[in-house]
């Protein structure tokens, strides 16, 4: 008998866990070349890092061993006492929060640390489960691009300073799991509970991841339902989904919009758009700029959204709504109004593009479309490498380019190209059905026995005049033809 297939859950696993395993060691490995803390005399205290979170993580450390100066609803320790309620519900609210108390309270900076690496490696795990429920194709392609989501540059440069934050990166595919459920008709509770998990990890962040999300389902909506009371059937059912998951939320969130509404307006700034040159080279390696989003996910994440749009084996309809998603979303980056509400309708107090990772895992869900249909064709590698050839073209034209920057852009677009020539070199010559270990092997279509009436092989219910049923020699299946067909081909009545 053949070996069975593993199932797609186990499988949907390990890439998870690949792109957990892959996105730690990566960051790690970063901050050690760096020689930043914990390995190194560099300190990590960038920003309000060291003046807000980490004494608001302190202070959480405090309240779980009991030897803070107020509860949940007050905090004595700062100023003359104020309510800690709203500052619980915008900074420590996330279930990652509470593993500080694990550590000793001299080492809270490791701790903030050690939560930040796992938010990043949760974010490429959950992106990777995301990935394999949308479509079928190799675990260990959706681990990677799990972890280039992850460890995209709006994680590594913004948020990884802002530990909060990484909650929204963690939410936007798990809102989009949820959005999946939904047109799928299963787990409402789920769902619920999921929305809710994510607003009340971080509201500012969720809101985003949200509205990402549903941008999303919209485009899965129309490729996947026809008819419009079907559609607007799956639309309902994702809106009471959110709505309810918002409602369960409600006692961490209307503390901090009714503090937040006391709070506001604060210092004012106006949303200017970065100018073009900039916006294409924060899609390289090595650049940064405070007032620009940063974009890069990696070449070949890149390079396979680039030849979506030329990826001849899926529909064109599939290839318009997804490269266009992606558009629209980089443009709404640029435009005042759909700026604002992305930032719930109130202008940033410092970074103005907090909303970019919601546009990195678009872009990872674009390229996950792309791969598992299967490799691209040259003249859609070619097509997509062009673009990232203008993309970089454009770039060197602004201030924030670097010899680095397209050094490693050429070296990840030739690591990409080659692992391409790999594996077109593993499937043959087209028409040929390729051996199920070589990359590509969940597109071969199982081959199921033919059963009888009780769903088993009729070859197994023979039974002799007089006598039990006997089981026949090992056979494979379909059985071979000997010769020309002059009768049936296996045993037993058909």
């Amino acid at each position: 008998m053949s070996t069975p297939h593993r199932s797609r859950r186990r499988t949907s696993l390990m890439g998870a866990v690949l792109a957990a395993l892959t996105t730690a060691a990566a960051v790690c490995a970063g901050d050690a070349l760096a020689r930043v803390f914990p390995y190194g005399h560099r300190h990590r205290s960038v920003n309000d890092l060291g003046n807000q979170f980490v004494p608001f993580h302190a202070h959480l450390w405090d309240l779980l061993h009991g030897r803070a100066e107020g509860g949940m609803l007050l905090n004595w320790q700062s100023g003359y006492g104020t309510s800690f309620l709203p500052d619980y519900g915008t900074y420590l609210s996330s279930p990652f929060a509470v593993l500080v108390g694990l550590f000793p309270r001299t080492d809270i900076d490791l701790a903030v640390y050690v939560v930040t690496v796992l938010k990043t490696a949760a974010a490429g795990a959950a992106m990777a489960w995301l990935l394999r429920t949308q479509r079928p194709g190799p675990w260990w392609a959706a681990g990677l691009l799990g972890a280039s989501y992850a460890l995209c540059g709006w994680s590594v440069i913004e948020a990884s300073y802002n530990p909060m934050w990484l909650d929204g990166l963690i939410a936007f595919p798990l809102l989009c799991l949820t959005g999946e459920w939904a047109l799928r008709g299963r787990r409402p509770v789920a769902g619920a509970a999921v929305v809710a998990l994510c607003w009340t990890a971080n509201f500012y962040t969720a809101y985003m991841a949200t509205l990402g999300a549903a941008l999303v389902l919209l485009v899965r909506v129309v490729l996947t339902r026809d008819g419009v009371r079907e559609r607007l059937r799956v639309c309902g059912r994702a809106a009471v989904t959110a709505v309810l998951g918002v409602a369960l939320s409600a006692p961490v969130l209307l503390p901090v919009f009714l503090s937040s509404k006391q709070a506001y307006p604060g210092w004012f700034k106006e949303f200017r758009p970065v100018p073009a040159a900039d916006l294409l080279a924060r899609l390289l390696p090595a650049t940064y700029s405070f007032s620009s989003p940063a974009l890069f996910v990696g070449t070949g994440t890149l390079l396979l959204a680039a030849a979506l749009p030329f990826h001849r084996a899926l529909p064109v309809r599939v290839r318009l709504w997804w490269a266009g998603l992606v558009v629209a979303v980089l443009l709404s980056l640029q435009w005042a109004p759909t700026h604002l509400a992305w930032h719930v309708f109130a202008t940033p107090n410092g970074s103005p593009y907090r909303q970019t990772f919601v546009l990195a895992g678009i872009v990872v869900i674009a390229a996950w479309t792309a791969l598992a249909a299967g490799p691209p064709r040259l003249p859609a590698l070619a097509s997509g490498a062009g673009v990232l050839a203008a993309v970089a073209l454009g770039a060197a034209a602004s201030g924030l380019a670097t010899g680095w920057g397209f050094a490693l852009f050429g070296a990840g677009g030739a690591l990409a190209v080659a692992a391409w020539g790999c594996s077109a070199a593993a499937a043959g010559p087209p028409g040929r059905r390729p051996p199920r270990w070589r990359w590509y092997w969940w597109r071969r279509p199982r081959r199921r026995p033919r059963t009888g009436t009780r769903g088993r092989c009729a070859a197994w219910t023979t039974t002799p005049p007089g006598g039990p049923p006997t089981r026949p020699a090992p056979m494979r299946w379909p059985a071979p033809r000997a010769g020309p067909r002059t009768g049936p081909t296996r045993a037993g009545p058909r």
